[in-house]
C-alpha cells in the first residue's frame, strides 16, 4: 500500500513538472496573440479628441468612440467589397463542397475502374503546379476576367481536402451502403440519403477551410479583376492600411469624429469578425473531422 502511495506521489509531481512550463508556454502564446488584438480594439474605440494625446497600449480610451465603425459600415466602398467577400465565399465554398464531395465519393468506391489512374493524375497536379502565367492565360481565354469565377473555378478542388474527405467516406461501414444498393438505391441516392448524413463533421470542416481561404482571397482578386469596384475586403484592407490620404479609398475628411488610425484598426477587426464568428459553431465538429479524415484503415 505504501509503495502504490509513493508511486502515485511521484506520477503526481513528474505530470506537474511536465505541465508547468507546458501551460507557461501556452500563457505566453495566448498574450502573444491576444496583446496585439487588445491594442487594434483599443486603437478603433479611441475618438478623435483622445487621440491627439497618444494612444494608451493596456487601457481602453476613457471615452469609448464607435465612430470609426459607424463610418466605415456606411462607406459605399467598404460594404461593396464587404458584399464581394461574401460572394466569393459563398459561392467559393458550394462549388468547393459540390465538386469536392462527387469527386471523394467517386474515388472512395473501390470499385470505380481506373480508380488508382485518376488518384495518381490528381495527385500529380497536388506535387506540380503550372505556374502563375499558364493560369492566368487559361483563365483569359475562357473569358472569366472580371468574373468571381476566376478566383473560384481554378481552386474548385482542393487536393489535400479532397483526400482528407475520401478516407472519410471509406471509414464509412460498407454494410451500410450496400444494404441501400439491395434495396434499389442508386450511387447518388447511396451518397444524398446515406453518406452525406454521416459525413455532417468533414463537411463542416472542409467548408470551413475552404471559407476560410476565399475569405482572405488578395492575390487572385488582383490578378484577374481590373474592375475595382470587384475587389473583396483584404484588397481594401491593404489599401486602407498603406493608404496615406484615406480619401482614396473611404469617405474621410478632416473634420470627421475619427482619426484614420481608428479607421485603419476598425477595417481589421471588421475583416476578422465574420471567421471569428463562424469558427465557433463548427469547432465541435473540427477534430472529429480531420482525426476521421486522416485516419486509414
Amino acid at each position: 500500500m505504501a509503495t502504490t502511495t509513493i508511486s502515485r506521489s511521484s506520477k503526481i509531481k513528474k505530470d506537474w513538472l511536465f505541465d508547468l512550463p507546458v501551460n507557461l508556454v501556452l500563457v505566453l502564446v495566448v498574450l502573444v496573440i491576444l496583446v496585439p488584438l487588445w491594442f487594434v480594439l483599443v486603437v478603433s474605440l479611441t475618438p478623435l479628441s483622445q487621440s491627439q494625446t497618444g494612444y494608451n497600449f493596456f487601457l481602453s480610451p476613457t471615452n469609448w468612440s464607435f465612430e470609426a465603425y459607424r463610418q466605415l459600415l456606411t462607406d459605399n466602398a467598404f460594404v461593396r467589397a464587404l458584399v464581394n467577400s461574401l460572394i466569393i465565399t459563398v459561392m467559393g465554398v458550394t462549388i468547393n463542397i459540390v465538386f469536392t464531395v462527387l469527386t471523394a465519393y467517386a474515388l472512395s468506391v473501390k470499385t470505380l475502374p481506373g480508380r488508382n489512374i485518376f488518384m495518381i493524375l490528381i495527385l500529380f497536379t497536388f506535387l506540380f503546379n503550372v505556374g502563375l502565367v499558364p493560369n492566368y492565360l487559361l483563365v483569359k481565354n475562357l473569358g472569366l476576367i472580371d468574373n468571381y469565377l476566376a478566383v473560384i473555378l481554378p481552386g474548385a478542388i482542393s487536393v489535400y481536402n479532397l483526400f482528407v474527405m475520401k478516407t472519410f467516406f471509406q471509414n464509412i461501414p460498407e454494410g451500410l451502403k450496400e444494404a441501400a444498393t439491395i434495396d434499389g438505391a442508386s450511387q447518388f441516392q447511396v451518397l444524398w440519403r446515406i453518406v452525406l448524413p454521416l459525413s455532417v463533421p468533414i463537411l463542416l470542416t472542409i467548408g470551413l477551410f475552404y471559407g476560410v481561404t476565399h475569405w482572405n482571397e488578395f492575390f487572385l482578386p488582383i490578378l484577374y479583376f481590373n474592375n475595382q469596384d470587384m475587389q473583396p475586403l483584404p484588397v481594401l484592407l491593404r489599401n486602407i492600411l498603406t493608404a496615406a490620404n484615406m480619401n482614396e479609398y473611404v469617405d474621410y475628411n478632416a473634420v470627421a469624429s475619427a482619426p484614420q488610425q481608428a479607421l485603419k484598426m476598425a477595417a481589421v477587426l471588421l475583416t476578422m469578425i465574420p471567421m471569428l464568428i463562424v469558427y465557433p459553431w463548427i469547432q465541435k465538429h473540427f477534430t472529429k473531422g480531420v482525426l476521421v479524415g486522416g485516419i486509414k484503415e
